[in-house]
């Protein structure tokens, strides 16, 4: 019988394992800056600035502390004895996650600089594009606790679902810019609003490449 193989070999040695426990630290900070960014996005379409404020406080935080565990994560990979393809496959496995945090803290950025309410379609597609978002960092996290107990074949269909909702991710982009284009809004509140449907689709986008790295790592456990 074939003797299963752990993820490119680092899984079942102690520094690279607990390269992985930092991942789902990692992952678990940046579900958190996706949470609160949520709750910044309900508080903006609720009228209630100092709620928006807040969470938008609290994204940044959050983001930071994404920040100071990628930093350490990178310290380690730079530190360890992993051969230069299994570093490099992992260094990019950090920084696609580091990505999400960061694109959050972006799309929050944005949020709170928009002081106009626009028009109740635009809210609505604003609201549905997070939740894609909420729905796409929840998968991912899934998808890394199920590779760190090696169940690859969960790991890989919480990754197809990242992947499905990517795709409406797209959809949802393309209904928000027509709502945008189609209200009458100040110049600098359709600017911000077309940056921030930008930001929406791209966190998606970065959530999809970090579970990429987990179908390649499946695929090359095999």
């Amino acid at each position: 019988m074939k003797e299963t193989r752990n993820i490119l070999g680092w899984l079942g040695m102690a520094q690279e394992h607990a390269i992985i426990q930092d991942a789902q630290k990692h992952v678990e900070e940046t579900y958190k800056t996706v949470s609160y960014f949520t709750e910044a996005v309900k508080a903006f379409i609720q009228g209630d600035l100092q709620a928006k404020t807040i969470a938008i406080e609290n994204v940044r935080d959050s983001e930071h502390k994404a920040d100071v565990l990628r930093s350490k994560m990178v310290r380690e990979l730079s530190e360890g004895l992993l051969l230069p393809p299994d570093r490099e496959d992992l260094m990019r496995f950090v920084k696609s996650l580091d990505r999400i945090a960061d694109w959050t803290n972006g799309a929050a950025r944005i949020l709170g600089f928009i002081e106009e309410r626009p028009a109740d379609n635009i809210l609505k597609n604003i609201s549905l594009g997070t939740d894609l978002i909420f729905r796409s960092i929840s998968r991912l996290k899934e998808a890394i606790n199920c590779l760190a107990k090696n169940d690859f074949k969960k790991a890989l269909e919480y990754c197809e679902e990242v992947e499905r909702i990517e795709s409406e991710a797209d959809d949802q982009k393309k209904s928000l810019i027509e709502s945008i284009i189609h209200a009458k809004l100040e110049p600098a509140t359709l600017l911000l609003s077309y940056n921030l449907a930008e930001y929406l689709e791209g966190v998606t986008d970065k959530i999809e490449d970090a579970a990429d790295f987990i179908k390649v790592a499946v695929i090359k456990s095999r």
